[in-house]
């Protein structure tokens, strides 16, 4: 399964939500939905700032948190960006990987 990092903005109506049913509330929710999906969430933590929300799961493709992702959205409680998180392993891998590549202007 691959690795997301799922970072959440309220709109003030999910604002009012969250402060009517509470953070626990909305950490089980957004739990049942990733395990829905066939995910499992790592962390989930709320904090200040422009980006309200942040949480990590392993999704086992692209099309699976899209769809949560689209979901959040979708709903209007929330805007939701996603970010694929990479292992150092992977970057390893990655790093040792040929590509055929001209920077622009040479």
């Amino acid at each position: 399964m691959a690795k997301y990092l799922i970072q959440a903005s309220y709109t003030q109506a999910g604002l009012q939500g969250l402060v009517r049913d509470g953070g626990s509330k909305r950490r089980s929710v957004v739990e049942r939905m990733i395990e829905a999906l066939g995910g499992r969430m790592e962390s989930f933590y709320y904090a200040f700032g422009k980006t309200d929300l942040y949480f990590v799961a392993d999704m086992p493709d692209n099309a699976d948190v899209a769809a949560l992702s689209l979901a959040i959205t979708a709903a209007g409680g929330a805007t939701a960006h996603v970010t694929v998180l990479l292992t150092p392993e992977e970057l390893d891998a990655a790093a040792k990987k040929t590509v055929a590549y001209t920077a622009p202007g040479q």
